[in-house]
């Protein structure tokens, strides 16, 4: 069932962060009822479900968000919830009447989440942006990519992902936790610029340190060195080498038929360039299965970079599970991992609206006052 199991979540839905709070949530047991808008219920065959893997494992409501009848619904259903994770601008969900004192007021120990770029306050709360833009103000952009060259964005990874929805997560777990304690629930604000601003805290350390400089592709973990680097192979394939600590180190050496006696010491920084010239030199000629096989089962930190596709198949991945099939499409599987109350994907994405009688039903709301809310489109 999972550890989650017994946790009753109401997702509104939206992009991005939200959902992916809302899969990690479901994945680890938690009932999530993912509230989506009546205008994008089209039907659908449950059999065909849709492709968006970050709506697995939950069921759906289809609620008119803007008819009285339909936030009426939504409260009705926040008052045997644990949780409500929107990802609304600021003052949205209080425009629309789902904010956290409607919310509140029908269950004082809900714990509602708030998912946003920007934060619920500050200048630029208000203000539109997306995952590029949030990690840029939090200083997380800035030093990916390498000495010379523009930032690289990271994909959506660090503000969308890491930043925003892990963090949401995160705290409304944390909320749940305390409100056990007190018997209070009470609002969680993560913003992406925050949890951007956080993961960047080690980098923040290093600087303190005087082990950061401030120019990107210059340090030990942004490409500068030598021995943390991505290298082209023989067949334009590419290998990850990361030997940071000497005897890692050693190994990668080994690997490659270098004599450390006849190097400079790993970390004098003004050999980095020239030692990454010759590292590039050698490894340039062997296919990467060719160094694959000279690394697999060493110390030396070297990883094939994998398309998607081959992660799929590699057969650490394959034998551990990191990857599931579910209604015929392969997707990541839930993590982490726990011995007793193991994970799992409850099912595939949900139409929109697909289980609006049910989830109805369940609220104590009888087939007439149901007939009646599709009839004034309250609900679909």
């Amino acid at each position: 069932m999972g550890p989650l199991a017994g946790l009753k979540v109401i997702e509104i839905a939206g992009i991005g962060p939200g959902p992916f709070c809302g899969m990690m949530l479901a994945d680890l047991g938690a009932d999530v009822v993912r509230v989506d808008r009546a205008q994008n219920v089209q039907g659908g065959d449950p059999a065909l479900p849709p492709g968006d893997l970050l709506a697995r494992g939950r069921r759906s409501i289809g609620v008119d968000l803007k008819s009285p009848d339909g936030v009426g619904v939504v409260l009705d259903l926040v008052a045997t919830a644990d949780v409500l994770i929107e990802g609304f601008r600021p003052g949205v969900a209080e425009r629309l009447g789902i904010g956290p004192e409607e919310c509140l007021a029908r269950n004082p120990r809900l714990v509602y989440g708030r998912m946003t770029g920007w934060g619920q306050a500050g200048p630029w709360a208000p203000m539109a942006g997306h995952d590029i833009d949030y990690i840029a103000l939090a200083g997380a952009l800035d030093p990916i990519g390498r000495a010379g060259e523009a930032p690289l964005p990271p994909i959506n990874l660090v503000g969308d992902f890491g930043g925003g929805g892990m963090y949401l997560a995160f705290g409304v777990l944390a909320g749940v936790y305390e409100a056990q304690r007190s018997g209070k629930g009470q609002v969680i604000d993560a913003a992406m610029v925050d949890g951007a601003a956080s993961l960047m805290t080690m980098t923040h350390s290093f600087r303190a340190m005087g082990m950061w400089k401030d120019e990107r592709g210059t340090n030990m973990l942004d490409t500068g060195a030598h021995f943390y680097e991505v290298y082209e192979t023989a067949d334009a394939q590419f290998l990850a080498v990361g030997a940071i600590e000497p005897q890692f180190y050693d190994a990668l050496l080994d690997g490659l038929g270098l004599d450390k006696a006849d190097l400079p010491w790993q970390h004098d920084r003004e050999q980095w360039p020239a030692l990454k010239e010759q590292f590039a030199g050698i490894i340039k000629t062997k296919t990467r299965d060719e160094w694959m096989a000279i690394f697999d089962g060493t110390d030396a930190c070297v990883a094939p970079v994998l398309s998607i596709p081959e992660a799929l198949e590699h057969p650490h991945n394959v034998e551990r599970g990191t990857f599931v099939e579910v209604a015929g499409i392969p997707q990541p599987g839930p993590a982490p991992r726990f011995d007793r109350t193991p994970a799992a994907i409850k099912g595939p994405p949900a139409h929109a609206g697909q289980h609006t009688d049910e989830i109805l039903r369940e609220a104590g709301i009888d087939d007439d006052a149901i007939a009646k809310l599709k009839a004034s489109r309250a609900v679909a």
